[in-house]
């Protein structure tokens, strides 16, 4: 077994509480993405516990070049940001688990566990949700309002175009945050950016039209 996360603590804290459990062979933990696949090319790495993101590559980086090496390991994603859209990353990716920080330990060992024994191990999850594009969930003028965060404006502007009050700007955000499962106005111009299904012209502004 592999660690690979950029915070020592977490490393060393991994690294004791795995040996103390007596069912895993693990290798000394690293920092970065390279040296993760350094050792997997030297080692038998079967199972690699892996932070979200790391010095020199996301989590998501790691899996395309083990893919696309095809390498063995099998990885399971530790990461602190639990939303539905990084698990939806993750598992597009190609990684075996994916569990929170913030689970119980025990958690993590069962994981690995199943990891282990070549079974997926993913928390429960609406499979239609994670295959499917979440801007496909939005109405039309919740892709004209996502269009208009892409674009860099402000609420004020977007109130402006679409002849809404500032305070209606915040609830139909709040609207669109809950249904694209991010949490604030950058995640959500990140998934426009990498969704195919995001509209490229610019927002009509028409307040006539229904949200």
């Amino acid at each position: 077994m592999l660690i690979a996360d950029r915070n020592p603590v977490v490393r060393a804290g991994l690294k004791d509480f795995l040996s103390r459990d007596g069912r895993y062979d693990v290798e000394a933990p690293v920092e970065t993405g390279n040296a993760f696949l350094d050792l997997c090319q030297t080692r038998r790495v079967c199972v690699g516990v892996v932070g979200w993101t790391l010095p020199d590559m996301s989590a998501l980086d790691l899996l395309e070049v083990i893919k696309r090496r095809q390498m063995t390991a099998r990885v399971i994603i530790y990461a602190n940001e639990d939303s539905p859209e990084t698990l939806r990353q993750a598992v597009r990716a190609g990684a075996w688990g994916f569990i929170s920080k913030n689970e119980d330990p025990a958690a993590l060992l069962e994981t690995i566990a199943t990891v282990g024994r070549g079974r997926l191990c993913l928390p429960y999850i609406d499979i239609e949700r994670l295959s499917s594009d979440p801007i496909d969930l939005l109405t039309k003028r919740e892709k004209e309002l996502l269009g208009a965060l892409a674009k860099g404006w402000t609420n004020l502007q977007i109130g402006s175009r679409f002849g809404i009050s500032g305070n209606t700007v915040k609830y139909h955000l709040k609207n669109l945050y809950d249904k694209l499962g991010v949490k604030n106005r950058a995640m959500a111009v990140a998934l426009y950016m990498s969704s195919p299904s995001a509209p490229s012209a610019a927002p009509p502004g028409n307040p006539d039209d229904e949200w």
